[in-house]
């Protein structure tokens, strides 16, 4: 479901030319945090909601800077510190959204699809900031962002994202999200973290890291999800890091110039040396800012059409 819905559930949903009027919108409000007073009145009187059922850093300051930024009003809500520990359910915290009179709800769920479930309860606008293993689009086009930043155009670039795809939301979003805008995504990882059918996203896949890095413009690293190891999807950390880590080697196949992302937090030392983290490379501090750029760009372009009935 795309913007013209007024809400942002997934990238798949979304059309090339609506990426293209959030990264062009980003571009704008980019500017903004440059400036002495970081403060612009553009939305003024609107309520902003983010409801995060499950811990995050990033992506909740994110959207509150972004939110304050432009002079919305703006509730954070914690399930820890809710109603939630009481018992009570999405669509009992939805009806008092809406009572207080909420123009976006910003929500992370650890269910996938319960974004799409708010949507239909909810008069306001509804944007998935992390659903389960399903999607998170606002990384992906802060991605997507940072990369055009970089590099000028998004068409014919060839990305590489490694790493445990199979649990990622953040895998699944830039694979529509960059396959859309004309380039190519191979990925790699262990087959345990494979998702069945994977090609028919549009990515390419590949089983050696090696064969996955020859060539490509920008090489994304997926955190290695470490609840996961009970579940057996690999011997050790020690086998993953020695078959997927990132160095300065491995790195070395790439373009010259390659951009060396990550979505955070990083596990350093294991899916990522050191090294190359913080090498000139890597555009992962870029990433955040782009992050507050991005989210101001979704909340100007679905508040300032959608909230208050306007249309």
């Amino acid at each position: 479901m795309g913007l013209k819905e007024k809400h942002l559930l997934d990238m798949q949903g979304i059309a090339p030319e609506e990426i293209k009027l959030v990264l062009d919108t980003a571009s704008s409000m980019k500017e903004i945090l440059f400036r002495s007073i970081k403060k612009v009145p553009t939305l003024r009187g609107r309520t902003i909601a983010n409801v995060f059922y499950e811990p995050s850093t990033r992506t909740r300051v994110s959207f509150e800077l972004a939110a304050k930024y432009l002079s919305a009003d703006c509730i954070n809500i914690s399930a820890a510190a809710s109603s939630v520990v009481k018992g009570e359910s999405l669509v009992d915290t939805a009806r008092t959204l809406k009572a207080m009179g909420a123009d976006v709800i910003v929500l992370r769920h650890p269910h996938s699809g319960a974004p799409y479930h708010l949507a239909k309860l909810v008069s306001a606008c509804v944007i998935n900031a992390g659903d389960g293993t399903h999607e998170h689009p606002t990384q992906a086009l802060l991605d997507l962002f940072t990369v055009q930043e970089a590099k000028g155009e998004l068409a014919a670039l060839k990305i590489a994202i490694i790493g445990d795809i199979l649990h990622s939301r953040v895998a699944r979003s830039n694979i529509w999200g960059f396959t859309k805008m004309g380039a190519t995504v191979r990925i790699c990882g262990p087959t345990t973290m494979i998702p069945v059918a994977v090609e028919r996203t549009g990515a390419h896949l590949y089983t050696r890291i090696e064969e996955a890095l020859d060539g490509v413009d920008v090489v994304m690293m997926l955190r290695l999800q470490l609840e996961r190891q009970q579940q057996g999807l690999f011997p050790s950390i020690r086998e993953y890091t020695r078959l997927y880590s990132l160095d300065r080697q491995r790195l070395a196949l790439a373009k010259p110039g390659a951009l060396v992302m990550h979505p955070g937090p990083l596990n350093r030392g294991v899916e990522i040396t050191s090294a190359v983290a913080d090498s000139a490379q890597a555009v992962i501090d870029t990433q955040v800012t782009n992050g507050v750029a991005v989210r101001m760009a979704l909340l100007y372009l679905l508040a300032g059409r959608f909230a208050g009935g306007e249309e």
